[in-house]
């Protein structure tokens, strides 16, 4: 009995709540929806608050009530997970108000929501470039920010997503057996990240698919391409010395140097 009679409180505090908030929305007391707005805001309903604070940006337009309602806006998306409209709102806010006290702490905002936006390595990385760019120009502009050593960590686990991506990317070639493509895409790779963590395996990946593409071509472009899977050699083991792939790329020397003794063999019987 008493459970039931809590439900049926709690149904009708419900109920009394949500008529007072059609009310509210019905009402032209704008004063009232901007102290409701605020309120509901502070109490994490966020539907709630922004509804209001959308519904007062035009009325507030130009008053000193705008910044505030424009800013409320921003963080009322935050709160809700919508990070790629949060993020228009706090770049609208920067734009609209450029010298706010706010202006920092939402430059920094309209970075993070691209960085919360950030999706996993495999997938488009749009959103993880716009992020490494807007933070680096909020750490331009503001160096002595509390928030810059936050701003370089996140801007390291970005560029760290990008070389995973990158990596993979590469390796789908590779693994395919798709080595012209492999090569490129591994040049690329090494390229654009040459502090990588993946340094080894991916010129050790880029020495196996010049030789496998040398073995597997016709004989008029076996000889061209077996000097470069040599020169990818030496390259490799001039860094790499002491490999943990060295029992590979001796197997693959050895094949090398093979073909070239067979070639030369065959040119001095001529």
């Amino acid at each position: 009995m008493k459970k039931i009679l809590l439900l049926i409180v709690l149904f009708s505090t419900l109920l009394v709540g949500c008529s007072e908030y059609q009310k509210l929305l019905k009402s032209n007391d704008t004063t009232l929806k901007y102290k409701k707005a605020i309120i509901y805001y502070n109490e994490e309903q966020y539907v709630k608050a922004a509804t209001l604070f959308e519904e007062l940006m035009p009325v507030f337009r130009g008053t000193s009530k705008a910044e505030t309602v424009s800013y409320y806006m921003a963080y009322c998306n935050y709160g809700m997970g919508d990070y790629i409209t949060a993020g228009y709102y706090f770049r609208n806010f920067i734009k609209n108000f450029p010298d706010s006290s706010y202006a920092e702490e939402c430059l920094y905002m309209s970075a993070y929501c691209y960085y919360k936006e950030s999706p996993k390595p495999r997938l488009d990385q749009t959103s993880t470039k716009d992020a490494i760019d807007a933070l680096q120009l909020y750490i331009n502009r503001y160096p002595n920010s509390s928030r810059v050593e936050e701003g370089n960590k996140l801007i390291d686990e970005l560029q760290d997503k990008l070389v995973y991506k990158s990596y993979l990317s590469a390796r789908n070639y590779f693994d395919r057996e798709s080595y012209p493509s492999a090569i490129i895409a591994l040049q690329n790779a090494l390229k654009d990240y040459p502090g990588s963590s993946y340094r080894e395996e991916l010129l050790f990946m880029l020495l196996e698919s010049r030789f496998v593409f040398a073995v597997k071509s016709i004989e008029e472009k076996q000889n061209e391409r077996f000097n470069l899977a040599k020169e990818e050699y030496f390259a490799f083991v001039d860094e790499y010395p002491q490999s943990k792939f060295q029992k590979d790329t001796e197997r693959m020397i050895k094949e090398i140097e093979a073909y070239f003794g067979k070639d030369k063999s065959a040119k001095e019987d001529n």
